[in-house]
């Protein structure tokens, strides 16, 4: 497996080696054993995945306290612009940010622990978008951070006025005004 530095080296961003031949292709997608080597040794306890289309946004979102979760995600079919906020408040990269292309076409994965805001956007007509969860979800203890706020400044690649939300990922707070972090 290849793995593809980031700006904050505890974002992980990998590429499995894939075999290919006239079949089509082969390449272990999860092996806890290769991933503890490239210093993943998160236990996976739930999987999720979504489908969405061109211009969909979920995000920026995290889980807080006893339900704070890493994640390990790839799409499965499909483009997305992957994006990992570091919200940990005594962090040198505090407020910074890693964006990666993940594709079916480049099976890259990255892996986002906790401490992170997590989000994606859509890039290609639909887009199948899988991850694992170190932990399950627990609604009393979800927090976001709003997707465009000027001082984390992600770029989404994609024209604001064709962005699509959900009502509640719209009235997220700005980093700053975010009632809790790590």
């Amino acid at each position: 497996m290849q793995v593809i530095p980031t700006s904050i080296p505890e974002v992980i961003l990998f590429e499995p080696k894939i075999f290919k031949d006239h079949r089509g292709y082969f390449y272990e997608s999860y092996n806890s054993e290769s991933l503890a080597q490239i210093g993943i040794n998160s236990t996976f306890v739930q999987d999720n995945q979504s489908k969405s289309t061109k211009g969909v946004l979920r995000g920026l979102h995290f889980q807080t306290g006893n339900a704070a979760q890493a994640k390990l995600v790839r799409v499965l079919e499909g483009e997305v612009l992957d994006v990992a906020v570091d919200i940990r408040q005594d962090s040198p990269t505090f407020g910074k940010y890693v964006s990666a292309v993940l594709s079916s076409e480049n099976n890259r994965q990255m892996f986002i622990p906790r401490g992170f805001a997590h989000g994606f956007v859509v890039l290609t007509e639909t887009a199948t978008f899988f991850y694992k969860c170190d932990n399950f979800y627990c609604k009393e203890l979800e927090g976001g951070i709003i997707y465009n706020d000027p001082e984390i400044g992600i770029d989404w690649q994609i024209d604001n006025n064709d962005l699509i939300l959900s009502e509640k990922d719209l009235i997220l707070p700005h980093l700053k005004n975010a009632p809790t972090l790590f």
